[in-house]
């Protein structure tokens, strides 16, 4: 049996890791994320792909990739969190799971990152682990996929 196929895509600024903010989003590198996602993944029997981009529609042409594909979906959407109903609804047609996630607690923080135009249409959220979310999420996908 082959491994299934899980994206892990980030939005905006969050190939900037490691740079941006460390207090906040941690001294690990984006492609330090990468190689833990895929390192995780393979554990899991996961072909993981990670993306990133700062583009909103290509963001949304990866979710209409993952629903036609139904293809499971790690996303932290970054700023589109707070403000992307175009991702809200390309997130809504999705056809299998889908897991946000975020690196700091949006609760903690500044009152506009209070709200996911997202979260609704996600199977869950898991946020404020640092990169340990994105671990969080890919075994939660595992169990929610094998359950």
């Amino acid at each position: 049996m082959s491994a299934r196929r899980v994206l892990v895509l980030n939005g905006p600024n969050l190939g900037r890791l490691g740079s941006r903010e460390p207090d906040v989003y941690g001294a690990t590198s984006y492609q330090g994320l990468v190689a833990e996602c895929e390192r995780l993944g393979a554990e899991l029997d996961f072909a993981v792909e990670v993306r990133e981009t700062n583009d909103e529609g290509e963001i949304i042409r990866w979710m209409h990739e993952a629903a036609d594909g139904r293809i499971p979906v790690v996303m932290n959407p970054g700023a589109f969190t707070h403000y992307s109903y175009g991702l809200r609804d390309a997130v809504a047609q999705r056809t299998a799971p889908f897991i946000e996630v975020h690196i700091s607690n949006p609760y903690a923080r500044e009152s506009f990152r209070h709200t996911s135009v997202v979260a609704a249409v996600a199977s869950g959220t898991i946020a404020g682990f640092g990169l340990g979310s994105y671990r969080l999420a890919l075994r939660a996908l595992a169990e929610e996929l094998d359950g």
